[in-house]
């Protein structure tokens, strides 16, 4: 059986220019990284924003497992199954942290015969957007520890410095270090932190926002530290923001690549969804929506995570309707949540699965709960049974959710054409009634309950001491119209990993809660959910190589 990356490497990739071309994208309108990796200039982008937008469809799943759903996976298949039935479609998806893949995940670029290619890529630097991110924040990092060793004219209070330096890397060694040692030329001695890129909110201010002008003005709201009397010092006061602009304005551009069967893929931004709001740029998906009838996004992990974010963050903050939702499960992972042994997955296990499909169930009430219409997609694996297969299409249809089988990873389009019929059905049948989870009026409190009651399943939520006066401020400060972001493992509905399935009337605790003014949100820390993970103890960072030929393997 061939690899992810053999299949990648073995493609014959069309010039960008030519996938572009199809678009109605001329060559004047890209800024090219090679033959196939493309910006699309700020020009063009101005000049398609009166056109009509096609059909936004979010591709999401349930919470992941050791067994694999195959989220990326189906987004690229669909785009490629809705090419072969004649379809204008672009995939618009994250790009991948380096993180991940050195870490425990590996590449995330799809799998099988449903890839976006250069593969290798596009995991690895790609355009250079996350390097920009990074050195924005640590420019914007720099620049405030410096603003302290001149005079500190801000009168910033050195205990209360909350910007925290990033990298894209799994360092847990850095999460908590201690900076400005030596002699009093080296800066002041004081506690610090590191994030991964991912989780910076220049991450987040990057995809969230509409063209340069909404950047710069994020970006002077971002608050870096508190002064003596408690009020926000921010990167607009440090007379930052040009400089940190300057880094992004390459890095604003969506990326256009292609799939292993050249449907357009625009690929940019990329917060993880656990510890941020988990999904690809405002500016990539409107774009998306522009050049196609039909824009196949998606949200990071769960639906619990990213597609609550989706539609709490992301369409709240740029006026996106969605038309559909694909929700992706696998009979492996399933029968996982219901206490098989990953050893023995591959067996027919119908208890495990009945007890299992809960996890799968509150996912669709979830969504339906936003008044999007839903469609099932079970990534088919060879060992899965046509009885464990008909467990699942009844439990669905008996939900009002369409339900369809995928073979991306093996056929590429070709077996996701059962699912994108499915898909083209319910946007002719079932229109959508999109609305928000909660109001802005609400207070942050009521609204991170409301999270966690109506799409985790909590009984209550706990707040530490620290987050209840944390809460208290920032209303006090005027951000409490905010929406919240929540910080929470991804494998469980809960806050504990260990929680499979469906938990219900389980405490939530909240340890702490920050604003990400810049960004639009207030972040709320969940259980032990950390902002700059490990590496395992065997990293996937041991597998890969490159030989003389500069031919990489081992990415996945």
């Amino acid at each position: 059986m061939k690899t992810d990356i053999e299949i990648a490497q073995e493609a014959v990739l069309e010039p960008i220019v030519k996938v572009a071309d199809r678009l109605g994208v001329g060559e004047d309108s890209l800024e090219c990284y090679g033959k196939y990796k493309a910006k699309l200039t700020e020009e063009f982008l101005e000049s398609i924003q009166e056109r009509p937008d096609g059909k936004l469809i979010l591709v999401t799943a349930i919470n992941p497992t050791p067994a694999g759903e195959g989220k990326t996976t189906t987004s690229v298949g669909l785009g490629q199954a809705f090419g072969r039935l004649g379809k204008k479609a672009v995939v618009a998806l994250r790009e991948p942290s380096l993180g991940p893949c050195f870490g425990i995940k590996g590449g995330a670029a799809g799998g099988g015969y449903a890839q976006v290619v250069p593969m290798e890529d596009l995991n690895l630097h790609f355009t250079g957007d996350f390097h920009a991110v990074t050195s924005a924040n640590n420019l914007l990092a720099a620049l405030l520890d410096n603003h302290i060793q001149q005079g500190n004219g801000l009168q910033i209070d050195t205990r209360q410095i909350v910007w925290k330096r990033c990298e894209d890397m799994n360092d847990r060694a850095l999460r908590n270090i201690v900076v400005g040692l030596g002699s009093k030329t080296d800066g002041f001695v004081r506690e610090d932190h590191f994030v991964i890129t991912v989780a910076s909110e220049i991450m987040a201010v990057l995809c969230l926002a509409e063209d340069m002008k909404d950047l710069k003005e994020r970006l002077s709201r971002i608050i870096v530290a508190y002064n003596y009397d408690g009020d926000p010092v921010t990167a607009g006061d440090l007379n930052a923001v040009g400089a940190m602009a300057a880094l992004l304005k390459d890095a604003m551009k969506p990326n256009l690549i292609q799939t292993l069967e050249h449907t357009p893929a625009l690929v940019h931004g990329g917060p993880f969804a656990n510890i941020a709001h988990g999904c690809n740029s405002v500016r990539a998906t409107r774009t998306a929506l522009k050049l196609a009838d039909y824009c196949i996004t998606e949200a990071g992990f769960g639906a619990d995570l990213g597609a609550e974010k989706f539609f709490d963050i992301k369409c709240r903050a740029a006026g996106l309707k969605p038309d559909a939702a694909v929700l992706v499960a696998t009979v492996r992972a399933l029968k996982y949540n219901g206490g098989a042994d990953k050893a023995d997955l591959a067996r027919e296990n119908l208890d495990a699965l009945e007890k299992g499909i809960a996890n799968l169930g509150k996912h669709i009430e979830n969504i339906q709960q936003y008044g999007v219409p839903v469609v099932v997609t079970l990534n088919s694996f060879v060992t899965d049974t046509p009885a464990e297969v008909a467990f699942v299409r009844e439990f669905c249809e008996a939900r009002s959710c369409e339900f369809a089988l995928s073979q991306v990873w093996e056929k590429g389009g070709e077996g996701g054409i059962a699912l994108a019929e499915k898909v083209l059905e319910t946007l002719e049948k079932k229109e959508s009634h999109f609305r928000l989870l909660y109001e802005d009026e609400i207070s942050l409190a009521e609204k991170i309950r409301t999270v966690a009651v109506r799409i985790y399943g909590a009984g209550s939520v706990s707040f530490s001491a620290a987050a209840r006066r944390q809460l208290e401020r920032l209303e006090k400060m005027g951000f409490g119209n905010l929406p919240v972001c929540m910080a929470k493992n991804q494998y469980s509905l809960s806050d504990d990993p260990k929680l499979l399935g469906r938990p219900e009337g389980f405490e939530l605790t909240v340890r702490e809660v920050y604003v990400s003014a810049g960004a639009g949100f207030v972040v709320a820390l969940t259980g032990d959910v950390v902002t700059m993970p490990g590496l395992p103890k065997q990293p996937a960072a041991f597998r890969i190589d490159v030989d003389e030929k500069g031919v990489i393997t081992g990415l996945f």
